[in-house]
């Protein structure tokens, strides 16, 4: 670690300690996600094996570039390439008009690219929201936090529900489906560009109830003859 030069916390987390740096052999800045590993009998968190291994094999240019991994004793530290802001920051700086035409419609762009690479290489994300979504100064962006991302085969296996952001969560996974498909991101990607469009969230809801509720007063509630199937979920009552 000692090639690298902490600046400035950015932020903090159950996972640990993410630091804005410098890498002093190459003199660029870097950003160092540092996971606290505490737990000796649990050893490495599977969120971090996963996202090493996938952002491993993944090389796009609006996917996150993962740089070097640095296991030490008590500490595991990702160094991925820094971007200044996220697009959760966009959003709010851009006020509640939105971000403007232009913008958002290049910012979209390479949200669905990033999307339909993952997909291609078999890759869920399974965490889709402004805040990992990572955005440079020149309004260039890459999908990060790859750490609930899976990938997946034919046919579907089951997965967990207990991924995506609330805001962002699909209905069916809302209702306790753990078949999913690629829909997942999908779904979470129109949330993305409504608030985009919008500066507010277009499903904020407070809990699960809430944002099934949420959701169905926008789009109206649907019917086994909409949405064949419904009714064997899970958590459909």
């Amino acid at each position: 670690m000692d090639k690298y030069q902490k600046i400035e916390k950015l932020g903090e987390g159950t996972y640990g300690v993410v630091y804005k740096a410098k890498n002093k052999e190459k003199n660029v800045v870097v950003a160092l996600k540092r996971i606290r590993l505490e737990n000796d009998e649990e050893g490495i968190p599977c969120t971090a094996i996963r996202e090493i291994s996938l952002l491993k094999e993944l090389r796009h240019a609006n996917v996150i570039r993962l740089d070097d991994v640095v296991y030490t004793e008590k500490k595991l530290t990702l160094v991925f390439e820094y971007l200044d802001s996220d697009l959760g920051k966009v959003i709010d700086a851009a006020g509640p008009g939105g971000i403007d035409g232009p913008t958002l419609k290049a910012l979209i762009y390479q949200l669905i690219c990033g999307v339909a690479y993952c997909h291609s290489q078999r890759v869920l994300h399974r965490d889709l929201k402004p805040q990992n979504l990572l955005v440079s100064k020149r309004f260039e962006l890459k999908l990060g936090d790859f750490g609930l991302a899976r990938a997946f085969g034919v046919p579907v296996r089951g997965y967990s529900n207990d991924v995506v952001t609330l805001w962002y969560r699909a209905p069916d996974v809302l209702l306790g489906s753990r078949a999913y498909t690629a829909a997942i991101d999908l779904w979470s990607v129109g949330c993305i560009m409504a608030e985009a469009a919008r500066g507010r969230p277009l499903f904020p809801g407070t809990n699960v109830k809430d944002q099934l509720h949420q959701i169905f007063k926008v789009l109206g509630t649907p019917t086994e003859a909409t949405w064949p199937g419904m009714s064997q979920l899970p958590e459909f009552r």
